[in-house]
């Protein structure tokens, strides 16, 4: 049974969103960390950019929800809660 890539099984998601970003980053407290390099690093959705002034972009909507940047980043950087009841990502197998 061949399931495809990785990039083929993400592909087959779907996902709702609420308008709002479930995300926030506190642009200071990333600078003063330099916790940009490692929010890009650690994301498997490629959702954190960071700007050659340490700013810290995001695609929120591509979200993931694992949870892996809010674990790992440093105290204050991030904002994070899961999105409205019904949106987000919805996981498709097979």
């Amino acid at each position: 049974m061949n399931l495809g890539t990785i990039a083929e099984r993400l592909a087959r998601n779907r996902y709702e969103l609420d308008g709002a970003p479930h995300i926030e980053v506190d642009q200071q407290a990333a600078r003063a960390s330099g916790a940009g390099p490692l929010l890009e690093r650690i994301c498997p959705a490629h959702v954190y950019a960071v700007a050659e002034d340490g700013s810290v972009s995001l695609a929120w909507a591509a979200c993931l929800e694992c949870g892996t940047c809010l674990a790992l980043a440093p105290p204050g950087v991030l904002t994070w809660r899961y999105p409205a009841g019904g949106t987000g990502v919805l996981y498709r197998m097979g």
